[in-house]
Order: structure tokens, then sequence, then C-alpha cells
């Protein structure tokens, strides 16, 4: 699967246009299209939940470093996915079938950086409200991306278990330091 040039070749999964197929056919109605537009112009560089951090740093003062924390660490799962993308270097969804309804500032589809950054800051996040957000928040990130044909169910699957993993490493480290 590695290419001459270092980077590896992740072809989609035989079922993948297919599901991005059901899941517009069920989904992709103008206002749900509409609905995934703004969260993809939300999630773009991780800038709405960069913005959110920052935010819940000024507010909330007692806890102002965790909130720095948390916020640097979705940072770093943005950057790591990014850097994934880089090696993988898979094409998003050229399909007749899939129709892409909002443009990207790149042609690289896995991991889904959209998916990463929101699951590390449902994660992060949700634990300093003491709120279940990755429950609401990682499915639907991960849903518009597919309406929007934009990603495979693989990318944002693998977008969303890298965040997690940034999001659980970064929450180690911290306990670490409180110690």
């Amino acid at each position: 699967m590695f290419e001459p040039d270092g980077t590896v070749d992740v072809p989609p999964a035989g079922g993948e246009v297919r599901v991005l197929e059901a899941v517009q056919g069920a989904l992709a109605t103008p206002p749900v299209v509409r609905v995934a537009r703004g969260m993809s112009f939300f999630g773009e560089h991780a800038a709405g939940w960069l913005v959110m951090g920052a935010v819940g740093a000024l507010v909330d003062r007692r806890r102002r470093r965790d909130w720095v924390t948390a916020t640097a660490a979705v940072a770093i799962a943005h950057g790591a996915s990014i850097g994934v993308k880089r090696v993988v270097r898979r094409p998003r969804p050229q399909d007749p079938r899939v129709q892409v309804h909002v443009g990207t500032p790149s042609r690289l589809s896995f991991p889904s950086a959209h998916a990463t950054s929101t699951t590390a800051a449902a994660v992060l996040f949700g634990a300093l409200l003491r709120k279940p957000l990755a429950a609401a928040l990682v499915p639907t990130m991960a849903l518009s991306r597919m309406v929007l044909g934009v990603h495979y169910p693989t990318d944002v699957l693998a977008g969303s278990a890298l965040g997690a993993a940034v999001a659980f490493a970064a929450r180690k480290v911290a306990r670490k330091e409180e110690r």
C-alpha cells in the first residue's frame, strides 16, 4: 500500500460510496445541507472549537488552565489529522452518485479533520462543562461530512478515533500534571 513517494494509498472500501449515496438520499434535503454547510464553516481548521475554548478560558477563570490545555489539545488533534492526510493522500469522493455540496481547502479526505477536532473538543470541553457533548456533536458532525459528500464513512470514523485518542492522551497528561 506504500507508494514510491512514501505516501499510503487507501482506496474507499467497496460499500463506502453506497453508504454515502444512502446518507445523501435520506438526509440531503436543502435545510439539512444548509445546516451541514454551517457546521462545515464552524469546523474549518477547528476555528469554531478554538474560539469556544478561548471563550471558556476567558469566562471560567478558575479553570482557565484547563480550558487552555483542552483548546491546545483540539489544535493538536487538528494538526495531527492534517499530518495523517498528507501521508495517506486519499482523494475525496469523486463518484457521480455522490453530490458534493461544499468546497474544501484540500482534495485530501482521510481522516476527516472536522470529525477529529469535533471529537477532541466534545470530549475535552464536555468534561469541563460536565455535559455529554460527544454523544450529540460527534455523530452530527460525522453525518454532516457525508451529507456534504466530502468524506467517506471511514474518513469520519478514523477522524473521530484520532480526535478521541488525542483527547484522552491530553486528559492523561493533565492528570499527571495535577499530581
